[in-house]
């Protein structure tokens, strides 16, 4: 008859423990993969959101450009008017003509640079609009980055510790550091306090 092998206690703790070391190991490495996508999400978004900022800076000072130069045609134009109704009829038919000539292509530019103008405006509210996106996703990669960071500290412990307590506390942060993460690239929800 064979004989029957009781495994040693020992022995089953230890395989146990190397088990939750290598699944908590992997585990980790799957948090570190979040953390980067999470890290890289926080980065393009502040990096757009400073860009956004930049250029609708730009576009807000080309408008104004623009209306100083709309109202120095007003302007010009208003003079040669004035002079017109001053000199009336003592002026020559040729300097009315002229100045006649020279009010309506002032005019003309006063009109050109009042639609140049709201193109602008049109373009420099577009870039805030973008900014301002940015800088609502931003601190959900922030905080997610945080998370996760935390998650990997804890399953580390756990992994030196062999305390499934921690692990789950790991698998908790993460969890809520992906749903952030996720919720950067996507805004489904907003938090009040993060704004």
């Amino acid at each position: 008859m064979a004989e029957l092998e009781i495994p040693n206690v020992e022995e089953l703790e230890e395989l146990r423990a190397k088990q939750f070391t290598k699944r908590t190991a992997l585990i980790t490495a799957i948090f570190a993969v979040i953390l980067a996508i999470a890290s890289l999400g926080g980065n393009k978004s502040s990096k757009e959101m400073l860009m956004s900022q930049q250029q609708s800076s730009d576009q807000w000072a080309f408008y104004q450009a623009k209306v100083i130069r709309e109202h120095l045609y007003r302007n010009e134009k208003l003079r040669l008017e004035a002079d017109l109704i001053e000199r009336g009829d003592t002026m020559k038919p040729e300097a009315r003509s002229h100045y006649q000539t020279l009010m309506k292509k002032l005019g003309e530019e006063e009109v050109r640079y009042d639609s140049e103008k709201k193109e602008l405006e049109q373009e420099a509210k577009k870039l805030e609009h973008e900014r301002d996106i940015n800088r609502d996703k931003l601190p959900y990669f922030e905080y997610a980055e945080v998370l996760l960071q935390i998650s990997i500290v804890l399953a580390s412990i756990a992994i030196l510790s062999s305390l499934h307590a921690i692990f789950y506390f790991s698998v908790i942060a993460a969890s809520l550091g992906t749903l952030l993460t996720l919720n950067g690239y996507l805004l489904l929800f907003k938090i009040p306090f993060f704004h």
